[in-house]
């Protein structure tokens, strides 16, 4: 007998860049409607890019949309390109009118606020306010050294510090581009830094124009992550902190990240309030790339594919 199979269509749209094959690679799934966890996440496992959204109606009435996202290896409460991503596509299909300039989306972590703003070049500029952050102690530089492959002269003199908007990272700042394009996740690097969290790393150092960055997310099933916009929001913080960029009301930045691996990124930072007091934005441009569609079994039989 024959099963059921229903299509799910997606698009492929590369976040954080204005030319495609650069930025981060993004899945989104547009009706995710009778799909469970489990599938869900081997989605995600089979695209295996960076992270796959799927979207379905919200549940809230403040929420124009709700948004589950998946790395290969498990869900995330809240992420950066996924939303700048997932917005972009419900703008073109239709879902939000483009008159509409401020809305939220539904995550795990609550509504994420997005905002869309003309670009220089006449495309939309998506910013999203990260949420609440937070900043611990991090390991002592010596083991941070040694767990990205460094010396403890690589870094810039600031203390490594485990920096959180969601989703938590050590955050560590390095003298020059060269030692950011050297560092590399020793194999028991993670457990070096490892709490009782699962933890990111984020490398970076301070620019003309903002900071060059890397950011290393092997528990999430992601080697090396080419734009983290969940991440940036805190980097911002972490550079206020430790002065090394404007805390200014209104001051804006760019976080190049990407270039190492070939996959070039910009996200954009804007900051709100004397050292960020009333918020962070993170913004950035989406290329769309492919349109495709996924054929698995009905809901009835998916848990047997």
């Amino acid at each position: 007998m024959t099963s059921t199979r229903r299509p799910y269509r997606y698009r492929v749209v590369d976040v954080f860049t204005e030319e495609p094959l650069f930025g981060n690679q993004l899945g989104v799934f547009l009706d995710s409607n009778g799909l469970d966890d489990d599938t869900m996440q081997k989605i995600a496992k089979e695209l295996n890019v960076a992270e796959t959204v799927f979207i379905m109606p919200a549940s809230r009435p403040d929420c124009a949309a709700r948004v589950r996202i998946f790395t290969p290896a498990r869900e995330m409460p809240f992420a950066g390109h996924p939303t700048v991503g997932a917005t972009y596509v419900l703008r073109e299909i239709g879902f939000v009118s483009k008159d509409c300039e401020r809305f939220a989306l539904e995550e795990k972590i609550g509504p994420v606020p997005v905002r869309i703003e003309t670009g220089s070049s006449g495309r939309p500029l998506i910013w999203l306010t990260t949420p609440p952050i937070r900043i611990a102690p991090g390991p002592d530089v010596n083991t941070c050294a040694r767990a990205l492959g460094l010396t403890p002269g690589d870094l810039l003199g600031r203390p490594p510090e485990i920096v959180s908007a969601g989703n938590p990272g050590v955050f560590v700042a390095l003298k020059n581009k060269e030692a950011v394009d050297r560092a590399a996740l020793a194999s028991d690097g993670m457990q070096l830094l490892k709490r009782d969290e699962s933890l990111f790393v984020f490398v970076f150092t301070p620019t003309r124009e903002g900071a060059y960055s890397r950011m290393f997310a092997p528990e999430h099933g992601v080697v090396e992550d080419s734009a983290t916009g969940s991440a940036t929001g805190p980097l911002a913080a972490y550079m206020i902190r430790h002065g090394l960029a404007s805390s200014a009301d209104g001051t804006r930045f760019i976080s190049e990240q990407g270039t190492k691996m070939g996959r070039r990124s910009i996200l954009h930072v804007l900051i709100h309030g004397e050292h960020g007091s009333q918020g962070v934005e993170v913004g950035g441009y989406v290329t769309p790339v492919i349109e495709g569609v996924l054929t698995l079994p009905a809901a009835r039989d998916a848990a047997s594919f």
